[in-house]
């Protein structure tokens, strides 16, 4: 499934059992958008924790923002004052990460890439999310999340 000796999954289970976070793992039929993702589920869309690998000028990224918001590419190229920010193609994700997009779990420190995560999934208790595979989901307190990741908090996705 990937370059690595260990699954993506291994890994993201290994990082949250290293830092005695509670977490539950579903195993389900594999879902390709994240309204399929919740459905399966049984969660609400928001509550899931899109991870999107971009490149803004000449960093990559990522970006982790609620699954029913889009990334807001003006305002994100603005407050990092990028003059071009775009997602990376299908091929570099799989480069990057190993992974096809849309299985991509929000931990880029996984992948050594900077993470930005839109303070409004903080809305959620729970966060959910695909971990290294179409078929597997993890939900975990998201004030976990912040504290095993570290992301860099602010406004990144639309305000729908």
């Amino acid at each position: 499934m990937t370059f690595m000796s260990e699954s993506v999954f291994q890994r993201v289970e290994a990082l949250l059992c290293e830092h005695h976070v509670t977490f539950d793992v579903m195993r389900h039929a594999p879902v390709y958008t994240s309204e399929e993702a919740a459905r399966v589920r049984g969660t609400p869309l928001a509550s899931g924790a899109k991870a999107l690998v971009c490149k803004g000028d000449d960093a990559v990224v990522m970006f982790v923002i609620p699954a029913d918001r889009k990334l807001d590419s003006k305002a994100v190229r603005q407050g990092r004052g990028w003059r071009k920010l775009r997602f990376v193609s299908r091929e570099e994700v799989l480069q990057i990460t190993g992974l096809e997009p849309g299985s991509i779990p929000p931990f880029g420190s996984l992948f050594s890439l900077p993470t930005f995560c839109d303070d409004r999934l903080g809305l959620n208790d729970k966060i959910n999310f695909n971990a290294g595979d179409h078929g597997i989901s993890v939900s975990m307190p998201y004030a976990e999340y912040l504290r095993v990741e570290s992301p860099q908090l602010g406004t990144f996705a639309d305000p729908a």
